[in-house]
Order: C-alpha cells, then sequence, then structure tokens
C-alpha cells in the first residue's frame, strides 16, 4: 500500500461526494421555483443512499468483477474476499470502491434536472435504482472494469462516457417521455434563488478537482496535471459562455457564467488525464460556445423542457470532450498537445474512431434501456409524474408535507 496516494485518494473521495451533498443539490435547488426545492434536495440526498446500499451489495461487484466483456460477475457481492489488506493497486480495494461510489451517485442525480418540478417521488426513485443497474453499471465495467471499451483502448479518464454522456442522453429521454412542466415554453419560470445556485457551482468547481484528479488513483504528475487542465476548462468555459450571453442579450449573468464553467468542467472530464492546458484552453471555449448553442436550440427550437439544461451541458459536453480526447492527447500538436500514444502505436485518427465508437454506442445504449425503464417504472407507479394540480401546489408539499421556506 502506498501511503501518500491513500492518502489522496481518501480526500479526493469526500470532494466527490461534497459534489453531490451539497453541491449539485443546492446548484438544482437554486434553479427549481421556491415551491419545489426541497424536493430537489430530497432527490439529491435519497439517491445517494439508494445507491450506496446497491453499489454494496452488488453493483460494484457486477462494475468491477472479473466477468466479460459485457459484465462483471458476483464475486464482490457485499464486499466478500476483501479485508482491509485488500489492495486495488497500490490503494486499499476499500477505499477504490468508495471512491467509486461517489460517480455512481453523483450520474443519477446529474439525471433529476431534465424532469425536475413534475415527478413523483416513488416514480423517481424507482427509476433511479433501475438505471443504475441497467445502464450506469455495464457502461462503467466497459469502460473501467476491463470490459470491451476498455480493450479497444477508449480514453475515458473521470467519465466522460462513464457519467456525462450516459446521464445526458438519459435526461434527455426522460424529458421527452416525461413531458414539459405545466406553462412551458410560454410561461417564464426564473431559478428562485440565484445565490444558491452559485454557492452550489463554486462548490461543484471545489469538488471536480477530486472528481478528475482523484481518477488518477495517485499522488503524482498525473492528478496535479488533471486538476490544472480540469480549471482551465472550468475557467475558460464560463468566460465563453458569459460572452455569448452579454453580446447577444447585452448583459452577462451569473447564470450563464455557473452554466458555462459547469459545461467545461463537464467536457474537460474525459480527457483531462491525456491533454495539456493549450488542449484544455480550446476544450473550454468549445465547450461554452457548443454547449451554449445546444442550451438555445433544444428550448427554442425543439422546445423540449429539460429543465436545468442536463442534456445540452452534461450529454453534449460529456460526447465533445470524449472525442476531443482523441484529438488533444496527440503529442504531435506541440503546445496543445498531451500525453497520449507518442510511441506510434495509434495515430490521431485511430484514437478518434475509438472515442466515436465508445460514443455512438453508449448513446445507443443509454437511450433505448432509459425509455424502456421509463415505460416499465410508469405502469408500476401509475403514472410517472403528479398532476396539473399538485403541480401548481409544488412538490414540497405534494410529496413530502414540507416547505423549503416558512418566511
Amino acid at each position: 500500500m502506498n501511503g501518500a496516494n491513500t492518502a489522496w485518494v481518501l480526500t479526493t473521495t469526500a470532494l466527490v461526494l461534497f459534489m453531490t451533498l451539497p453541491g449539485l443539490a443546492l446548484f438544482y435547488g437554486g434553479l427549481v421555483r421556491s415551491r419545489n426545492v426541497l424536493s430537489i434536495l430530497m432527490q439529491c440526498f435519497s439517491i445517494a443512499g439508494l445507491v450506496s446500499i446497491i453499489w454494496l451489495v452488488f453493483g460494484y461487484s457486477l462494475a468491477f468483477g472479473e466477468g466479460n466483456s459485457w459484465i462483471g460477475d458476483f464475486s464482490k457481492v457485499m464486499m466478500s474476499g476483501i479485508s482491509r489488506e485488500t489492495l486495488s493497486g497500490d490503494i486499499p480495494e476499500s477505499l477504490f470502491m468508495l471512491f467509486q461510489m461517489t460517480f455512481a451517485i453523483i450520474t443519477p442525480a446529474l439525471i433529476i434536472g431534465s424532469f425536475a418540478e413534475r415527478i413523483k417521488f416513488s416514480s423517481m426513485l424507482l427509476f433511479s435504482g433501475i438505471w443504475l443497474v441497467l445502464v450506469y453499471i455495464p457502461v462503467t465495467h466497459w469502460v473501467w472494469g476491463g470490459g470491451w471499451l476498455d480493450a479497444m483502448g477508449l480514453y475515458d479518464f473521470a467519465g466522460g462516457v462513464v457519467v456525462h454522456i450516459t446521464a445526458g442522453v438519459a435526461a434527455l429521454v426522460c424529458a421527452i417521455v416525461i413531458g414539459p412542466r405545466k406553462g412551458f415554453p410560454t410561461t417564464a419560470m426564473p431559478p428562485h434563488n440565484m445565490t444558491m445556485t452559485v454557492t452550489g457551482a463554486g462548490m461543484l468547481w471545489v469538488g471536480w478537482y477530486g472528481f478528475n484528479g482523484g481518477s488518477a488513483l495517485a499522488a503524482n504528475g498525473d492528478a496535479a496535471m488533471a486538476m490544472l487542465v480540469t480549471h482551465i476548462a472550468a475557467a475558460t468555459g464560463a468566460m465563453t459562455w458569459m460572452g455569448i450571453e452579454w453580446k447577444r442579450f447585452g448583459k452577462p449573468s451569473a447564470l450563464g457564467a455557473v452554466t458555462g464553467m459547469v459545461a467545461g468542467l463537464g467536457t474537460i472530464t474525459p480527457a483531462s488525464g491525456f491533454i495539456g492546458p493549450g488542449g484544455a484552453l480550446i476544450v473550454g471555449l468549445l465547450a461554452g460556445s457548443v454547449c451554449f448553442a445546444a442550451t438555445q436550440y433544444l428550448k427554442r427550437v425543439l422546445k423540449i423542457d429539460d429543465s436545468l439544461d442536463v442534456f445540452p451541458v452534461h450529454g453534449v459536453g460529456g460526447m465533445m470532450g470524449t472525442l476531443l480526447a482523441g484529438v488533444f492527447a496527440s503529442t504531435s500538436l506541440g503546445v496543445f498537445s498531451g500525453y497520449g500514444f507518442s510511441d506510434g502505436i495509434k495515430t490521431m485518427g485511430d484514437q478518434v474512431y475509438v472515442q466515436f465508437i465508445g460514443v455512438a454506442i453508449t448513446v445507443l445504449f443509454t437511450a433505448v434501456v432509459t425509455y424502456v425503464i421509463l415505460k416499465v417504472v410508469s405502469v408500476l407507479t401509475s403514472g410517472l409524474r403528479i398532476t396539473e394540480e399538485q403541480e401548481f401546489e409544488g412538490l414540497d408539499h405534494v410529496e413530502h408535507e414540507e416547505t423549503g421556506y416558512n418566511l
């Protein structure tokens, strides 16, 4: 066991959990209307509990057990055979399991932004558990658990495919199947508490150091570079989105700045261990501009009510970042180059092809399975969403008999 590496991953594990609780909860909570703020916080907390139990009982085993190219086995059920001394690499396997658990927690938590303010709590909880088992865990095994994408040499350092593409595509399917909020798109639905949202966004930015830096699983130069490029992409994404808004609408907004930051973070995630600061600057510029355009197109042209922009930010960002990892990993790009395939075994074209296969299959698999899960859950819970009257009253009171504010 390496003490330094263990200490580092212990720290980053806490940072990644901090991204969901309280980071994502506050970020999303401020974006909804006041009558639904508590429901968002409740959904994030309950997902953390549900996923933790599933991950312990059999989720970790299916994701990282030996198994085959498609799914793991049950050899690690309930941490079977894993003691304090058991290692994964040079860190305790119990720590590796816990670190990966925090990734499993935040992924379904990201999806709730697509159906905020209109889904039954029971439907949300059942969907999240089934989706984790049927979508997140298989894709995790494909990419990080020795599966077929791992064997192909896919570059996904910290979860562009595993986290952001799966969550983003699932969010789009959920938004379409569940349908828009009452009044969308003609009725204005502004965030009720931007102070809360900006606070949560700051926590996400800090926590993302653990998300990407911790994925090196070591206290070394890979972790340091991953953190540096993560920060550069986040900063550039924020400034790009803000600048586009300023030019287009006449004033910059706090919402635009923090959304651009998250877009930069999501886009750099798969590439963070393979590219350099120059590449990160380009990734941030593309994240801020492309994800902004995707957000506008989804809401204004397609009129799909992805309430908190999960697909255009995480889905589009994850796809773009995964493809760009194959470009900027090349050592032939000078100041923009990264740290991949310098031995000549692969070319940039070869790696981009592998990245494209990973993106395409994950998108298709996630979309189809998510759709089926939603239909099954709808039957089991007698419909996915609350009534129009309940939507007007708000999820806080209807689902939990509580209020976020008692002023």
